[in-house]
């Protein structure tokens, strides 16, 4: 029987079928635990005195409410406010008193949830992988079945192992051709849910195909896997092949010897099958996409760099309330063009792009020139291995010595819970994956966008295309 990669995924892991008055029971390989979606879970583990299932299969990280300056782990209760310290102290205790695994302030593998994942090498083809936390698609880019969790399943899969879910549907997303100079992985999925809008993919699986998709390394690949759920799919998948096993090799908890071998022999054959069939489809040409950046107060009013804001009306995924009242609190106007608009703060981080190949590509653009004068540039690696890694080659002193500040690992400005926050007011360009209306501070405006347009901004201090800086460059 032909399938999709989905299909086949799905499958492995169905426990007690779906029927019509009932979801399926899905067995789940990895949980993934953070201070912000956990401690309500524990209570009721411990109010119902049950232990958690799989303490084996369930890692824990601090990383939403987390402080990112230096000297946190000695300075906490100074560093973070009340609710913040309270969530990080709450997962410590929980942690030891349930025998979970866990990377604190001061372990050296602490990081972003959906950054250590892959890097440790947790996240692997055809697992079934939830967290409390609607990024959990990144883990997607593994060939993953990887998708987020509210707060009561997160004590469900704690209790059990297992989650009621219905199954979706699938939904290919294809994207064939060559991305020009410029053009990279953020700017695809911020093209995608622009066209599909925020509920485009509702009910949905998205499974991403096409030489462009190919072209793309694992970094690039879980960026797009990502966002999968801002065009509200319920998870996003590529299929593994040798840039995965090659990424994944020699990681801490990857297979080895011969389970690697007897793995990737598996890893093969998660494709989806010729002649599967899709329930949706759609078409991207990656050799017409340009940067993009977003305009509104959710990550669907997307336009490319060159245009103007949109009229309410005139965008077929937004109804014109919606659209008008995004507009007033951009206080921006119909018709201008995007760049060349101001801007206060340039964020560098989040899950979605924080890792080494987007520190790096942010560090070749801003190396030899400045922030300007006025702005803020905060550039927070996604983990503490990648915080290595970049001052192993120097990129921090590319970013310090530009005027930007280089902080510890965490979630950040991506979400105003941790000290990182705009004031009322600023306008941010942002490489996290959410802008509404003060995700980032409240009052703060948000520009999302991809680390070149977010360094080309912070130079000049306004909305601008970072394509005649790399073509100074060259």
């Amino acid at each position: 029987m032909v399938g999709t990669l989905f299909d086949k995924i799905w499958e492995r892991h169905v426990v007690v079928p779906q029927r019509s008055d009932t979801p399926a029971v899905l067995y789940v390989d990895l949980h993934l635990v953070h201070e912000v979606t956990s401690p309500q879970a524990f209570s009721e583990l411990r109010r119902r005195g049950l232990p958690v299932r799989r303490p084996d299969r369930t890692i824990a990280t601090m990383d939403h409410s987390t402080p990112t300056l230096a000297g946190r782990a000695e300075k906490l209760f100074e560093m973070a406010d009340a609710a913040a310290f309270s969530q990080l102290e709450a997962l410590s205790r929980n942690c030891a008193e349930f025998g979970i695994r866990l990377f604190d302030l001061r372990s050296e593998r602490q990081g972003i949830v959906h950054v250590i994942g892959p890097e440790l090498g947790l996240t692997q083809p055809g697992a079934t992988i939830v967290c409390g936390d609607s990024h959990t698609s990144t883990h997607g880019a593994f060939g993953a079945l990887a998708f987020g969790i509210g707060t009561s399943e997160v004590g469900h899969v704690l209790a059990t192992q297992c989650l009621l879910q219905r199954k979706p549907r699938t939904f290919e997303v294809r994207v064939d051709g060559a991305l020009r100079p410029g053009v990279g992985a953020k700017d695809v999925i911020l093209a995608l849910i622009a066209e599909i809008g925020v509920d485009g993919g509702t009910g949905s699986v998205f499974e991403y195909t096409g030489s462009a998709i190919r072209s793309l390394g694992m970094e690039g690949r879980m960026t797009i896997c990502n966002m999968s759920i801002e065009g509200g799919a319920r998870a996003g998948l590529i299929a593994p092949d040798d840039e995965t096993f090659a990424y994944l090799a020699g990681r801490p908890f990857a297979p080895r010897g011969a389970a690697w071998d007897r793995a990737v022999a598996i890893w093969r054959g998660l494709v989806t099958d010729e002649g599967a069939t899709y329930d949706r489809r759609v078409t991207l040409d990656a050799g017409r996409l340009e940067p993009m950046v977003t305009y509104g107060t959710n990550p669907g009013m997307g336009i490319p760099i060159s245009a103007a804001v949109p009229a309410p009306g005139s965008v077929p995924t937004l109804d014109r309330a919606t659209h008008e009242k995004a507009l007033r609190y951009m206080a921006l106007e119909p018709g201008k063009p995007i760049v060349g608009h101001p801007i206060d703060v340039v964020f560098i981080g989040s899950c979605t792009n924080s890792r080494i190949s987007d520190l790096r590509e942010a560090a070749s653009l801003l190396a030899g020139r400045r922030v300007l004068e006025g702005v803020r540039m905060l550039v927070v690696p996604g983990s503490q291995a990648i915080k290595r890694q970049a001052e192993a080659e120097g990129l921090d002193r590319i970013f310090v010595e530009a005027g930007a500040e280089w902080r510890e690992a965490g979630c950040s400005m991506c979400i105003a819970m941790n000290g990182d926050q705009l004031s009322p007011g600023q306008y941010a360009i942002s490489t996290s994956n959410r802008n509404f209306e003060g995700r980032q501070g409240r009052g703060g405006r948000t520009f999302l966008a991809s680390p070149l347009t977010a360094v080309a901004s912070a130079i000049s201090g306004r909305v601008s295309d970072p394509r005649p800086l790399m073509e100074t460059q060259r």
